[in-house]
């Protein structure tokens, strides 16, 4: 990994660049998404499925495209006992974590005799997508249906993208778990479509959730307004802040732990102590040769990892809130001291002994997380994703009175009489209910 001192001409340079990786678009690409969408949106089913059998390589139908509800059940049980029992506990935890987000419908009544409320209900239907591109992923699943799960979403359906040989057994476990209603074995832009638009098999959703490419990501970009969506999720990233008093052979297989996701995937490592620095990088380059997927880390630490030798943590923090990385690892003596200054990240490990890689499966807060930077505005996928919120608002007699004329006048000030005219009417009292008003 190259190393880099905060204080080089080069580095903010560096910095930026990566930061901004996901930010620029080939042309080629959107085009391609947004023919696909207009697509399937004009032609459903059978532009699906053409696409399914062109980026796919699996010939669907109506008849095939969705997993009955028998062969997820046989496929769920297929799974090996420790197998089961791992997803068991994770999804035991995820739930129980994403219970103490639920909220519910309030009201109150002031001492002016104005009602004002809160209703709290569910979205009717959501749409999950789990990428299955290089392999399946029941993590997803747990992740995005559970928190829908217990915001008492009425419908999830689950999209996945078609393998040769039928559907992963992990993904039907995880489903089941998880409350999934239903599983359609479609994938990419076209599944995106389908669940923004609705074809003759796929039902048209409330909102999609769940990561996947760049073009299931422009795809959830371009559909957006037709159907609610979670984030624009892009490559995945980690920021690791070293006092060096952890091992840095520790620190380097945790930057590796994202390297390993996909090409455009970047890894940070902000410290203050230079010889750290070095022992880190060596270690890098060390584990990379015994990597599954080494060649994938390879090219996205070549090209978007980065060690940075700051002048103390405070520097170190500073640029992290700049970055607002999808995934903050503290690896430092006393982390909470660090915590308090933290703004920007989507999730925070904590100390030496909770590598991010808990985070993704069994620690219980989402692993949906906001990438490139939009941590700075936006928050992990959660039960407040899966709800919606309506205002209730009721004044009594005397609250009119108290505060209609107050109204009006705003209602002036903008120019709007109408508006004027609805408080004003009111104004007249009881009596004049339903009459004409005489003239004085």
């Amino acid at each position: 990994m190259r190393i880099v001192n905060a204080r080089d001409r080069r580095f903010e340079k560096e910095f930026e660049r990566i930061r901004r990786r996901g930010e620029e678009i080939p042309p080629r690409i959107m085009q391609v998404v947004e023919r696909v969408v207009r697509d399937v949106a004009v032609r459903k089913d059978r532009a699906l499925f053409e696409y399914t059998k062109r980026f796919d390589g699996v010939a669907l139908s109506p008849a095939t495209v969705e997993v009955p509800e028998a062969e997820i059940k046989k496929a769920a049980k297929a799974i090996p006992s420790r197998m089961r029992e791992v997803m068991e506990v994770a999804a035991a935890r995820i739930e129980r974590f994403h219970r103490q987000q639920v909220v519910v419908s309030w009201r109150r009544v002031d001492d002016d005799g104005v009602e004002l409320g809160q209703l709290i209900r569910p979205l009717a239907r959501v749409g999950i997508y789990a990428p299955g591109g290089h392999a399946p992923y029941p993590s997803t699943v747990l992740m995005a249906a559970l928190p829908a799960k217990v915001a008492g979403v009425g419908e999830i359906i689950l999209a996945t993208p078609a393998r040769k040989g039928g559907i992963s057994p992990l993904i039907c476990a995880a489903a089941a778990l998880s409350g999934v209603n239903r599983i359609f074995t479609v994938g990419g832009a076209q599944a995106i479509a389908a669940l923004a638009y609705g074809t003759e098999s796929v039902p048209q959703v409330d909102k999609i959730v769940g990561p996947g490419n760049i073009y299931v990501a422009m795809a959830k970009k371009l559909v957006y307004g037709t159907v609610a969506i979670d984030m624009i999720a892009g490559p995945s990233e980690i920021l690791v802040i070293s006092d060096g008093t952890l091992r840095p052979d520790i620190a380097a297989a945790d930057l590796l732990s994202q390297a390993e996701h996909d090409e455009m995937a970047s890894s940070i490592l902000l410290t203050p102590d230079a010889a750290h620095a070095r022992d880190v990088a060596g270690e890098v380059k060390r584990q990379l040769k015994d990597l599954s997927k080494s060649s994938i880390a390879s090219k996205a630490i070549a090209r978007y990892g980065m060690i940075v030798v700051t002048g103390d943590l405070d520097e170190a923090v500073t640029l992290a809130n700049r970055y607002a990385p999808e995934h903050l690892e503290l690896l430092v003596k006393n982390p909470r001291a660090l915590l308090r200054k933290v703004t920007n990240a989507g999730a925070v490990f904590m100390g030496g002994t909770t590598p991010e890689a808990l985070g993704d499966y069994i620690a219980g807060p989402n692993h949906i997380l906001p990438t490139g930077g939009t941590a700075r505005f936006s928050s992990p996928l959660g039960v407040y994703d899966f709800i919606k919120r309506t205002s209730v608002i009721s004044f009594s007699r005397g609250a009119l009175r108290r505060y209609g004329e107050k109204a009006a006048y705003f209602a002036a000030m903008e120019g709007l009489g109408a508006h004027e005219r609805s408080i004003t009417m009111r104004l007249l009292g009881p009596a004049n209910r339903g009459g004409r008003t005489k003239k004085s």
